[in-house]
C-alpha cells in the first residue's frame, strides 16, 4: 500500500510540475523550436532588450504592490471586525468572490467603472486595475487572517485592557504582533495572485496599462516564442519561492 501511495504521489507531482520543468529547460535552448541544440542565455537577454516587456513588468509590479498594501490593511481590519462581532452572513459572502468565475467578476467591474466614470469623464487605466485587484484580493486576506485569529485567545486582548490599555492600544500592541505571521502570509499570497491575474485585468485595463500576463498572452497568440519560456521560468521561480515563504510564515 505504501509503495503504491508513493507511486501515486510521484505521478501526481510529475503531472503538475513536468510542464513547468520542460518550459524551464527549453528557455535555455538556443533554438527557437522544441529541438535541443545547445545551452544559451539569449532568450533571457532578449527580455531586457524589449521595452514593452520592461514596461509591462513595471506595471505589474506597481499594481501588485499597491493592491497588496491596500487589500492587506482593509482585509486585516475586516477579519478583526468579524472576529470581534461575528456574522455568518458576512463571513459566508466573502467566499462568493472566490467561487465567482473571473470573467463574471471582470465584466461586472467593467460595467461598474463605465457607469461610474461616465459622468466624471474618466478612463480605464492603471488605477482601475488596482481597484479591481483590491476588490478580489480582500477575501484572500480575510480568510487567511481569520484562520490565524482562530489560534489567538481573546483573553490576550482582555488582559491588555485590564492592565490599562484602550481598545486601539490593545489592537496595535497585542493583536497585531500576534497576527503578524498571518498578515505576512496573506500579503505574499495576494501579491502572487495580483501579479499573475490576467482575465480580470484584461477587462479593466486601459490601452496604456498592459501588465506582464497580458503581454505574454499577446505574444503567445502571435506564435510560440522562446522569450515566453524565459519570462515564464523567471515568474515561476520567483513566485514559487514566495509561496514557500508564505507557507512557512503562515505555519509559524
Amino acid at each position: 500500500m505504501k509503495r503504491w501511495l508513493a507511486v501515486y504521489a510521484v505521478a501526481f507531482f510529475a503531472f503538475l510540475h513536468l510542464p513547468l520543468l520542460t518550459l524551464s529547460v527549453f528557455s535555455f535552448n538556443s533554438s527557437r523550436f522544441t529541438t535541443w541544440e545547445h545551452f544559451s542565455l539569449d532568450w533571457y537577454r532578449a527580455i531586457f532588450r524589449d521595452p514593452q516587456l520592461i514596461e509591462a513588468t513595471w506595471n505589474s509590479v506597481i499594481v501588485a504592490l499597491v493592491s497588496t498594501a491596500i487589500s492587506t490593511v482593509i482585509g486585516t481590519l475586516c477579519a478583526y471586525g468579524l472576529w470581534k462581532r461575528g456574522s455568518k452572513l458576512l463571513t459566508g459572502s466573502l467566499y462568493l468572490s472566490l467561487v465567482t468565475p473571473e470573467i463574471v467578476t471582470g465584466v461586472s467591474l467593467l460595467a461598474l467603472f463605465q457607469w461610474s466614470f461616465r459622468s466624471m469623464h474618466w478612463h480605464l487605466g492603471l488605477y482601475t486595475v488596482v481597484l479591481a485587484h483590491v476588490a478580489f484580493s480582500i477575501s484572500y486576506v480575510v480568510i487567511v487572517i481569520s484562520a490565524r485569529l482562530r489560534t489567538v485567545s481573546p483573553s490576550l486582548e482582555e488582559a491588555a485592557m485590564d492592565l490599562g490599555a484602550n481598545e486601539w492600544e490593545a489592537f496595535f500592541y497585542v493583536m497585531l504582533p500576534a497576527l503578524g505571521p498571518g498578515i505576512i502570509a496573506a500579503a505574499l499570497l495576494v501579491l502572487t495572485v495580483s501579479f499573475d491575474d490576467f482575465v480580470i485585468t484584461s477587462m479593466v485595463a486601459g490601452v496604456d496599462s498592459e501588465t506582464l500576463p497580458m503581454v505574454i498572452y499577446a505574444m503567445a497568440r502571435r506564435g510560440a516564442s522562446p522569450v515566453i519560456n524565459a519570462i515564464s521560468a523567471l515568474v515561476t521561480v520567483f513566485f514559487g519561492i514566495l509561496i514557500l515563504i508564505s507557507q512557512q510564515v503562515r505555519e509559524a
